[in-house]
């Protein structure tokens, strides 16, 4: 019998997903270990597991390295990788939204001169360019994107929000939504077909956790 392998990202995602799968039967002792293992596997249920970078799972996935993989919305939607997207999992929950200072909010409406501070230009171009029909500047920043509307490097950013604190706290409020975020499990096309039971079974086992997925 072939492994099944998932990729998880790592942090709190990869424990909430675990202490799903736990509750389906899935369990994986090395990864309670204190260890420097790379990966870890369940022999007796041919299971591999690895922890990786966020952005990264959804690579290891459409290539086939990993069947299954375990990460946000956000990443599928910046990284639009060929994957099947197949469970809303329901925890990690927030939310794409444009923010900034609340006098920008006519020239959002208005103007098609914005410039858009962001860590994920391509969910940026796909809202202003094809949902508003705007033309935008989209700047890529890598650390707090906050801090574009309030040193003048943007008048607005596109970014993930949860309770809105950070925001509030250096001035910027919400003043668009652009769509939900959650944890989404994603399978590689290829394992779907040729592991198709099993994989299905894994999916099943997670869906009857029913109000647990929240």
């Amino acid at each position: 019998m072939e492994y099944i392998t998932f990729a998880l990202a790592k942090g709190r995602l990869a424990e909430k997903t675990m202490e799903l799968l736990e509750k389906t039967g899935i369990t994986c002792e090395e990864m309670k270990e204190d260890s420097r293992k790379l990966i870890f596997v369940n022999e007796e249920a041919k299971l591999k597991f690895f922890l990786a970078k966020a952005s990264d799972v959804p690579t290891y996935v459409e290539h086939g390295s990993a069947d299954i993989g375990v990460i946000g919305k956000d990443t599928l939607l910046e990284e639009t990788r060929n994957l099947y997207e197949v469970l809303d999992l329901g925890f990690g929950k927030c939310r794409f939204a444009v923010a900034g200072k609340a006098e920008i909010r006519e020239k959002l409406e208005r103007s098609n001169d914005l410039r858009v501070a962001t860590k994920y230009p391509n969910i940026a171009k796909e809202y202003f360019y094809k949902k508003k029909h705007k033309t935008v500047e989209i700047i890529k920043l890598h650390g707090s994107v906050e801090l574009g509307p309030i040193v003048g490097l943007s008048d607005v950013i596109v970014d993930i929000v949860e309770t809105g604190s950070t925001l509030r706290a250096n001035g910027l409020e919400v003043l668009e939504e652009i769509c939900p975020v959650s944890a989404r499990v994603v399978v590689n096309r290829v394992s779907m077909k040729m592991e198709h039971e099993r994989i299905s079974k894994i999916i099943e086992g997670i869906k009857s956790l029913g109000d647990e997925l929240k």
